[in-house]
């Protein structure tokens, strides 16, 4: 293991080389040909590291043990692996998980995980009503966007459906849970409006955001459940108040429809994504740009970017790194602060083939992708060991809002650190910036 400390000397203008540790493919039995599409619209790691799951196409959700087995492979999956690289750190003590295989009988759009966290499920558990509902709190569970708006909640456990949510009219385009243990659903759909669900209740429709034209793509809801931001086939990003559940503001900037969107893990931060290659970071209190990049460099690379489309984006989970995949069969992973990736793979060396979506596993380490082809790949990432600053930063941004740190008395270079106002004066600079926050474990 080498231990990369502050200071050391590296070319960080100099992207390394994304390596491919596995690949898990679909193998549909006859029956299941022509049924639907056979795209990955999205893959997800589970919230305590035990289960991988993505919509291997033909209306069919695969779960899987994590981290893989070498000897991972079944009727349904044709796996590819790369010795010695994932370790155990994701099993849970006494459990036994086991792979499954959910028949939605429609096309999956979206995939979400919960509950989120296992520490607030008590809390949870003494307010619930009635009774039967509270041993959700103590299972996993699996929620399915699906193409007729319906949305299915599976129990990973045993595979069987608990509950059949209905109310949208339209294909159920993203699902996200609140980060918080508790079983409020928030659903994104092609009816243009966000719904959120509580599944303590019978999941009934808490309620119903309206106000967007467009298609809604991706809803995610911020690390202290304060706020849903939204993005559709529009030009802007959409912030909603998850306490009254009302129309926030809007983030204007993107010249081109936002696809995707991910909160950091403080919430200080939300990344967005659109069509045209550009990516964003926010500060979602005061609706600041801090950043824009590029996932695209037409100086470095010979297609033209007018032909690529950005399509996921998503934070890793100690909020240092975000990674992007668009359909130019790249992906990039960046360092917060800095304006050229800290890993790509451009092809034809190892490409993402057609990626759709991403998703970091909650160790960290591995960054799964989703592809047209109903694959998934997983990639070695950085690991690293976050600096204390940065942990400070963190646990304090879980709870104090910009608006708050910004009234303490505190000296600016301090308050900028703590909002993330350094992202303004990036790019030259944050190569040592980025080294200050991190020991990268290789």
């Amino acid at each position: 293991m080498e231990v990369m400390k502050p200071g050391t000397k590296q070319d960080w203008r100099r992207p390394e080389k994304a390596v491919l540790i596995a690949e898990l493919k679909p193998v549909h039995p006859q029956p299941l040909e022509r049924r639907s599409g056979c795209e990955t619209w999205s893959a997800e790691f589970s919230p305590d590291g035990s289960y991988f799951a993505w919509s291997l196409g033909h209306g069919m959700v695969k779960l899987v043990p994590w981290p893989l087995e070498e000897s991972s492979g079944s009727p349904t999956i044709s796996a590819t692996w790369c010795k010695n690289y994932l370790s155990n750190a994701g099993q849970q003590e006494n459990d036994n998980p086991k792979e499954k295989t959910l028949d939605c009988r429609q096309t999956v759009w979206s995939l979400a995980f919960g509950p989120r966290s296992s520490q607030d499920r008590t809390r949870h558990r003494r307010d619930c009503q009635p009774a039967s509902f509270c041993d959700l709190f103590s299972s996993l569970v699996l929620a399915t966007g699906l193409n007729d708006g319906h949305i299915k909640v599976w129990e990973v456990l045993t595979g069987q459906i608990l509950f059949n949510l209905t109310g949208h009219q339209d294909v159920v385009r993203d699902l996200t849970f609140a980060p918080n243990g508790g079983l409020t659903l928030v659903s994104g759909s092609r009816d243009q409006t966000l719904r959120i669900w509580d599944l303590t209740k019978g999941g009934k429709t808490a309620h119903v955001l309206t106000g967007q034209k467009q298609w809604v793509y991706c809803c995610r809801v911020s690390p202290d459940c304060s706020m849903i931001a939204s993005v559709s086939g529009e030009k802007s990003v959409f912030l909603w108040s998850m306490r009254s559940y009302t129309f926030i503001r809007k983030l204007e900037g993107h010249k081109n429809c936002v696809i995707s969107c991910d909160f950091s893990p403080d919430g200080a931060v939300l990344v967005t994504a659109s069509l045209d290659t550009q990516v964003y970071l926010w500060d979602p209190y005061t609706g600041e740009s801090l950043m824009q990049l590029s996932h695209c460099f037409p100086d470095l690379y010979s297609f033209a970017v007018s032909d690529v489309r950005l399509r996921s984006v998503r934070f890793s989970p100690e909020g240092l790194y975000f990674a992007t995949v668009a359909d130019d069969r790249d992906l990039r992973i960046w360092a917060l602060g800095m304006d050229r990736p800290v890993i790509e793979s451009p092809a034809p060396h190892n490409p993402v083939t057609n990626g759709l979506c991403c998703a970091f596993s909650p160790q960290g380490g591995v960054l799964a992708t989703g592809t047209r082809d109903g694959q998934v790949q997983f990639w070695r990432t950085l690991r690293v060991v976050p600096s204390l600053r940065h942990l400070s930063r963190v646990s304090l941004r879980q709870s104090v809002s910009s608006h708050q740190v910004m009234a303490l008395p505190l000296p600016k270079k301090m308050k900028d650190f703590l909002t993330y106002r350094t992202l303004l004066t990036c790019h030259e600079n944050n190569s040592l910036h980025h080294l200050q926050e991190v020991i990268a474990l290789n």
